[in-house]
């Protein structure tokens, strides 16, 4: 588990990542069916509604409207695709996920919604990683913890952002990180689940955990970087 630090008060300025500065939107998908075949790295954002998914995937990449928030939580039932890096060669995508969890959406939505997730994160060949946003004064829940038996085929690591520690103080974090630590060890043996999982408190208001975050994305999208593409003969003789 990655290790839990809180900000203080004479703690540097945040440094931003200008790879996820430059995420712009690329397609949105509402089925498995028509998902993008780029062939690049995925990274994807899940979580409850509410858990403040899309106030973090925006303070992430520093910009207020990239990711959308519905009014109404558990009505948005769309995959939404953004590429980040370069124009003519990104280097990755994120992928926001639609909330789940609402009691106001009907049963067939949820089971719906249910079906497809499982799908997703077990067969989606270029999903290189989960950011899971759970809020810190709730912690994990059954359905969050239900993500480890769907990823454990697919060996995706997975992170946790405990979202809103802003509302906790210091001693009120420490216990809401162990716990969720304690819950994560215990499903994941559960489930058999061996890939890599990490946790740590974050606050899209006190920018706490910005950079750990940043930067375990950064290293997810480069671990997965094709290769460049060697010169062919003709190309250097010419």
């Amino acid at each position: 588990m990655a290790n839990i630090g809180n900000s203080s008060r004479s703690a540097p300025p945040v440094r931003f990542s200008p790879l996820l500065h430059s995420a712009r939107f690329m397609v949105t998908s509402s089925s498995m069916d028509n998902l993008p075949l780029t062939g690049l790295p995925e990274i994807a954002f899940v979580g409850r509604s509410n858990a403040g998914k899309s106030t973090a995937i925006n303070t992430l990449c520093q910009q207020r409207q990239l990711a959308f928030a519905s009014k109404t939580p558990g009505r948005t039932q769309h995959i939404n695709f953004f590429a980040g890096g370069p124009k003519d060669k990104p280097s990755g995508l994120l992928v926001d996920l639609p909330g789940y969890g609402y009691a106001a959406v009907a049963k067939t939505d949820k089971k719906r919604w249910q079906l497809f997730l499982a799908q997703y994160l077990a067969e989606r060949g270029p999903l290189v990683g989960l950011i899971l946003l759970a809020d810190s004064r709730l912690g994990l829940t059954d359905i969050d913890l239900s993500l480890l038996e769907f990823m454990a085929p697919a060996s995706v690591p997975l992170h946790v952002l405990l979202t809103k520690s802003d509302k906790l103080n210091r001693q009120e974090g420490q216990r809401a990180a162990q716990a969720a630590r304690d819950q994560l060890a215990q499903h994941a043996q559960a489930v058999g689940m061996t890939a890599p999982i990490s946790l740590q408190l974050f606050s899209a208001t006190k920018l706490t955990g910005i950079e750990a975050a940043s930067q375990l994305i950064e290293s997810w999208l480069a671990e997965h970087r094709a290769p460049p593409q060697a010169a062919s003969p003709d190309a250097a003789e010419a």
